[in-house]
């Protein structure tokens, strides 16, 4: 058996502090929250400052491990709390250019539409996945983080793969032509052209907006392009002030709103055969932790717009 490699508090400081951009990686994986992520690698830190060094073989591992535990333990109460969530719940975007340096360590395999199948998984499920298929743990290492056998753990993963293989989407697309589609669902809903829009989307599109119950936004899915179009060119028609920024969400072209300065939100586009197969709008102010926008954060619970436009689209509840 190896002696464990002793550390003092310096060094063990000075790894962590060059782990911590993983290990926010890590947990976001696993919570798709930057802010719940950072709160998670933090409490890893303190752990780790009552732990006798002397007794940690693998500093790298056990830090791995732990913010492992704790992220899992987070998702499993955090599935709980959205059980009373307003509205549908959506991942929260990190932006992730130009500067690497500047965003969440994210696996090349860390997309937004990644993120949102993930959410489709068992908290088990998601872990051995994203520890193993996206993170490059071994199966062993997942099964200390999880408190099971590594053949149970490679059982999950292989079922957590079959379920993302299934929902994914069927065709990647050339981030260029991902950007020209953006653009272009841009200038259509910014001008209102309710055909052009219609043309963008695939006719079985479905939207999903996420205000938290902080924002106006639709409580349920919207499905169908002509729906889909007809919501965003009315929404769009009452808040005439607001425009796009381009940006980098999760690795892939796409919005934010921003409306007196303030971001508004976030938009990203789901893309098979050049059409919009998914929109998905982030408004709760709560989830923009992940941007580094010049463009100013909006405080959380501050609304976004007057109570009144609430009750003014159908499709938007209260």
């Amino acid at each position: 058996m190896n002696e464990p490699e002793a550390h003092t508090p310096e060094e063990a400081a000075a790894l962590f502090e060059d782990l911590r951009p993983r290990l926010v990686g890590v947990a976001y994986g696993l919570l798709g929250s930057v802010a719940e992520a950072e709160d998670v690698v933090q409490d890893a830190w303190i752990r780790l400052q009552r732990t006798d060094f002397a007794q940690i073989e693998d500093l790298t591992g056990w830090l791995v491990t732990t913010t492992s535990r704790l992220a899992l333990d987070v998702l499993r109460s955090a599935r709980t709390r959205r059980e009373a969530y307003v509205g549908p719940w959506l991942p929260e975007p990190v932006e992730t250019g130009p500067d690497p340096a500047d965003s969440v360590s994210l696996a090349d395999s860390m997309s937004w539409a990644m993120l949102v199948v993930l959410e489709t998984l068992s908290p088990a499920e998601r872990a051995a996945f994203v520890l193993h298929d996206v993170f490059g743990l071994t199966f062993e290492e997942v099964g200390a983080a999880l408190g099971r056998s590594p053949a149970g753990c490679r059982k999950l993963a292989s079922r957590a793969r079959w379920h993302v293989e299934e929902r994914k989407p069927r065709f990647d697309v050339d981030p260029e032509a991902h950007r020209a589609v953006v653009e272009a669902f841009s200038k259509a809903t910014r001008s209102g052209d309710l055909d052009k829009l219609v043309a963008l989307l695939d006719p079985e599109a479905v939207l999903v907006s996420d205000g938290g119950g902080h924002v106006p936004a639709a409580r349920r899915p919207i499905h169908g392009a002509e729906k889909v179009a007809r919501f965003l060119v009315g929404t769009s028609a009452k808040a005439p002030d607001r425009h796009h920024q381009s940006i980098v969400i999760n690795g892939n072209p796409a919005l934010i709103t921003v409306r007196g300065g303030l971001v508004d939100g976030v938009i990203a586009l789901g893309i098979e055969n050049g059409r919009i197969t998914t929109v998905d709008l982030v408004r709760n102010p709560d989830k923009f932790h992940g941007l580094r926008t010049t463009a100013v954060r909006r405080p959380a619970g501050q609304p976004a717009e007057p109570p009144t436009e609430q009750s003014a689209d159908p499709q938007i509840e209260q």
